[in-house]
C-alpha cells in the first residue's frame, strides 16, 4: 500500500522535541514507492539559535489568506525559509512564492497546496524550529430571497444568508454588487476577471444576523446584493456569497429605462440605444447591466463595447452575451424599472411590450423575421404554452388587457419554428381610498345644492324662534325653500291636534 510523504512526515515531526532541529528533507523515487529520508540533528538539550516565526501567529489558515514566515535569533547570510507541502517536493521562498529568498517570506495569497511543513535552513546546515501550517477552503456563504426576485413594489422581502455547512457563531455583513471602480473590493471569475466591485450597505448592521428585510420594496432597492459572514478573533470570513438579484417595479419612478427599438427580444448583430428620461434632470443616471454568468456579472456601458453620451447608452453589433436586465441608476442611489433584454441568434422574436401594461389598455404583439428570410406574415400566438390564435398578419392584438392576460408568450412561423418566449406584465388600475371626512362629506353637498343650504340656515331660524314663544309656527321645508303658517288661531290648533294624534 503506498503512502503519502507528508503524513509520514508529520508524524515523526510529532515525535520529535523542540530541541530537535531538522537539517533537511530528501525524497527519491523508485518507481511507484516513495521513500523519505529524514535526518535530524541534534542540539545536544539546547534551544535552536534560530526560530520561524509566522504572522498570523496561527497554523489554521483559509484560501486566500496572506502569510508571513521570517526567521529570527542568531542569524546571518545564507538563511532561508523552506516549506515541504503536498506536492512531494522540499522548495524555499524563491521558487513560485511570489517573495524574494531570505530570511523572510511572505505568501499573498495562500492555496490548500500550501499546506505544509516550514522551517527555516542555513547554507551550513543549520535548521530551526519546524511549524505544521494547514490551509483550508473558506467557508462559503450562500444568498437567497423570498418570496422572489422580480417583485412589484409596496411587498416586503427577505434576503437570508447563511454558511454552508455551519450555523452558529457568524456575524453577517450586506453589500451591494457595482461595477467596479477604485476602492472597491474587485470580485474575479475563476480566470481573474473582474466582474464587480462590492460596496458595503449604510445600513448593513441590521441583517448582521442573517436576514436583511425590505419592507416595503421601493424601485430604489433594484440592484445585485451579496453577503459575508465572519466570526472569532481575529476575525476569519467567509468567501461572498453567490450575487442576488433583486427586481422592483411598479408605478412609481421619475425615471425610466427608454428602449430603441421598443422591444424586450432583439437580433444578434442589431444595434440598440437605451437612456434614461423622465421628469426629473436624468444628468447622473447611467444604464447598469447584470448578466447570470457563471459568477454574475454587474458592468455599465463603458464595459459593455458601447458608446456612452451623457445617460445615453448605444450597442453595437449586439452579441448573445449582451443578454441580461438592465435599468438606469443614480449617483444617489435611485433606480428605475429593470428591463430583461435577451439577444438571440434565431430567425423570429417576439415583439412585446418593454414596461407593463395598465389594466383597460390595448396590447399589440408582433411576430418578427429576421429582415434577411422573405416576407410570410402567417403566426401562431401562444400563452402559457397553449395556442390562443392564429394571424396572417403577424400581430396579435388585445384591445382592452385584463390581468388574465399576465403570462409567458410567444410565437411560432411555420418555415422558422419558434420565437423565445417574453413575459408579459399587467398593472392593475390604482384605486386610493380616500379618508372619510364629515366637512368634505357637507361641502360636497353644499356645492351641490344651494338651496338646501338656503333651507338649513332658515330651518334654525325658525327652531330657535320657536324655543322662545310659547307656541311655534309649524314650518314645511320643501326643495324650493321655506313655507310657514301666519294663522295664529286655527292653523296652531290644527297643527297641536295632529301631533297629538300621532
Amino acid at each position: 500500500m503506498e503512502l503519502s510523504p507528508l503524513p509520514v512526515i508529520l508524524l515523526l515531526i510529532s515525535f520529535l522535541r523542540e530541541d530537535l532541529a531538522q537539517a533537511v528533507i530528501r525524497m527519491t523515487t523508485k518507481s511507484t514507492t516513495n521513500t523519505i529520508q529524514y535526518i535530524t540533528s541534534s542540539v545536544a538539550g539546547d534551544s535552536p539559535p534560530v526560530f520561524l516565526i509566522i504572522s498570523p501567529n496561527r497554523t489554521q489558515h483559509f484560501q486566500g489568506d496572506s502569510l508571513s514566515l521570517r526567521c529570527e535569533g542568531q542569524i546571518s547570510s545564507g538563511w532561508t525559509v523552506r516549506g515541504y507541502t503536498y506536492s512531494g517536493s522540499v522548495t524555499d521562498c524563491s521558487s513560485g512564492w511570489r517573495s524574494r529568498p531570505g530570511p523572510s517570506c511572505t505568501i499573498s495569497f495562500l492555496y490548500t497546496s500550501h499546506t505544509g511543513v516550514y522551517w527555516c535552513h542555513s547554507e551550513s546546515g543549520g535548521s530551526s524550529n519546524s511549524i505544521n501550517i494547514t490551509v483550508h477552503k473558506r467557508p462559503q456563504a450562500v444568498l437567497s430571497v423570498s418570496p422572489q426576485s422580480w417583485l412589484t413594489e409596496g411587498v416586503s422581502v427577505t434576503l437570508s444568508c447563511e454558511v454552508k455547512d455551519s450555523s452558529t457563531g457568524w456575524t453577517f455583513s450586506w453589500y451591494r454588487a457595482v461595477p467596479y471602480r477604485e476602492g472597491l473590493t474587485p470580485i474575479n471569475d475563476t480566470k481573474g476577471h473582474v466582474m464587480y466591485g462590492v460596496d458595503l450597505l449604510s445600513d448593513s448592521i441590521r441583517g448582521a444576523g442573517g436576514s436583511y428585510t425590505l419592507s416595503p420594496a421601493a424601485l430604489h432597492h433594484t440592484g445585485v446584493y451579496v453577503c459575508r459572514a465572519e466570526r472569532g478573533e481575529p476575525a476569519n470570513q467567509t468567501q461572498y456569497s453567490n450575487p442576488q438579484p433583486l427586481w422592483i417595479t411598479g408605478a412609481s419612478g421619475s425615471v425610466f429605462l427608454i428602449i430603441s427599438p421598443n422591444r424586450t427580444q432583439h437580433f444578434h448583430g442589431e444595434s440598440l440605444t437605451l437612456s434614461c428620461e423622465g421628469q426629473s434632470n436624468s444628468t447622473g443616471w447611467r444604464v447598469i447591466r447584470y448578466t447570470h454568468s457563471e459568477s454574475g456579472s454587474v458592468s455599465d456601458c463603458s464595459s459593455l463595447l458601447g458608446s456612452v453620451t451623457r445617460s445615453t447608452c448605444t450597442i453595437g453589433p449586439l452579441f448573445t452575451y449582451h443578454t441580461g436586465v438592465y435599468w438606469c441608476q443614480s449617483e444617489s442611489g435611485g433606480s428605475s424599472h429593470p428591463v430583461n433584454i435577451t439577444v438571440h441568434n434565431s430567425g423570429v422574436i417576439l415583439e412585446s411590450p418593454v414596461h407593463p401594461v395598465t389594466e383597460g389598455e390595448p396590447l399589440t404583439l408582433h411576430c418578427l423575421l429576421r429582415p434577411t428570410i422573405p416576407l410570410d406574415n402567417r403566426a401562431h400566438f401562444y400563452k402559457d404554452g397553449l395556442l390562443i390564435q392564429n394571424q396572417t398578419t403577424g400581430e396579435l392584438t388585445i384591445h382592452t388587457v385584463s390581468k388574465s392576460d399576465e403570462g409567458l408568450y410567444h410565437c411560432t412561423h411555420p418555415q422558422i419554428k419558434e420565437s423565445p418566449p417574453s413575459w408579459v406584465s399587467v398593472r392593475g388600475l390604482s384605486h386610493p381610498d380616500a379618508p372619510f371626512s364629515v366637512l368634505g362629506l357637507l361641502s360636497n353637498l353644499l356645492a351641490a345644492s344651494p338651496y338646501l343650504l338656503v333651507s338649513i340656515i332658515l330651518g334654525v331660524k325658525c327652531y330657535r324662534a320657536h324655543g322662545k314663544n310659547s307656541s311655534s309656527l309649524p314650518v314645511h321645508i320643501t326643495h324650493t325653500g321655506i313655507k310657514a303658517q301666519t294663522s295664529r288661531n286655527s292653523q296652531q290648533k290644527i297643527w297641536t291636534n295632529t301631533l297629538w294624534q300621532q
